[in-house]
């Protein structure tokens, strides 16, 4: 009996390297070819891309060698950037087309483009929306790079009460934030902000220098920052560096599995051939993952 068990897979699209904030730590730089062409930016390509990987990853398929490392009872479909919604005219129907052929989905954003009425148009169509928030502190803000190019931060305030509305109208639909500790807010307390917003889920993620070390916090201080919000051990989710490696199924922009691992400072990410091309069975087949790692992550629906 396979010990790997977890209630759902979690497919993470990266739709886009853009993003309208500058975050000094971020992960979402891929390596580009020449005259390479995001897929997110043709729609037939799109929805081929969504079908292919839900043929691969749907439950029960014996060809996906995940087969017989780990059991899973569904299939989640996570749209992320950079910033997704900076292609949000295609997000509304990318969610409710893989909605529609078998994924539950998901939306990881900065906030700073989820206006009531996109909100309003997707969120009957997903199971969880996430939100990327590091500080409540718009001195760190500007110092970790969350603020856009003509100096606007984001309004907490109205993005939650946005939210708060939409679930009381979609009750099914859950909340999760990810906030990653750095060394411009490993002091910070977010009880207020917990609170305030109420989600499902916190994921709190140590900074992964996987780009740069600018910012990187040592295990006393990740550690403090943990023990401080103990008052929501229920809900949150630690993750450390060592967690994070090898640890996701991850497709970048231009339509190729991608995986970190301890390598990646200094080689920079693995990546496949295009999906598209190669089809997902071949493109995945040399990519390192660990169903270990991923099942103590998703041990429940995260």
């Amino acid at each position: 009996m396979l010990t790997n068990s977890v209630s759902e897979l979690v497919i993470n699209w990266h739709l886009t390297e853009a993003c309208n904030f500058g975050c000094k730590y971020c992960y979402s730089a891929w390596n580009k070819e020449r005259g390479s062409r995001d897929v997110v930016k043709d729609k037939a390509a799109s929805f081929d891309l969504i079908r292919e990987i839900y043929a691969f990853f749907r439950p029960g398929n014996t060809a996906n060698p995940l087969f017989n490392k780990m059991q899973w009872k569904s299939v989640r479909l996570n749209f992320a950037g950079g910033e997704p919604l900076l292609h949000g005219k295609q997000i509304p129907d990318l969610v409710r087309f893989a909605s529609e052929i078998g994924f539950n989905t998901s939306l990881i954003t900065n906030g700073s483009h989820l206006s009531a009425d996109l909100l309003a148009e997707i969120a009957p169509h997903m199971s969880w929306l996430g939100l990327s928030l590091d500080s409540t502190d718009d001195q760190a803000n500007r110092e970790i790079g969350r603020v856009d190019p003509r100096g606007k931060l984001l309004d907490i305030a109205e993005l939650s009460e946005n939210i708060v509305v939409e679930m009381r109208k979609n009750p099914s639909l859950k909340l999760k934030i990810n906030t990653v500790v750095n060394a411009c807010n490993v002091e910070e307390d977010f009880t207020g902000l917990i609170s305030g917003l109420s989600p499902q889920k916190w994921k709190i993620l140590r900074m992964l220098p996987v780009v740069n070390q600018n910012l990187a916090v040592n295990d006393a201080e990740f550690q403090a920052f943990v023990e401080r919000h103990q008052a929501f051990r229920d809900i949150y989710r630690v993750e450390d560096n060592d967690e994070m490696l090898e640890s996701y199924i991850m497709i970048d922009p231009l339509g190729r599995f991608y995986q970190n691992g301890d390598d990646t400072f200094n080689n920079g990410y693995q990546y496949s051939p295009r999906i598209l091309s190669a089809g997902a069975k071949a493109a995945f087949a040399g990519m390192r993952f660990s169903a270990e790692r991923y099942a103590a992550r998703y041990s429940e629906v995260a």
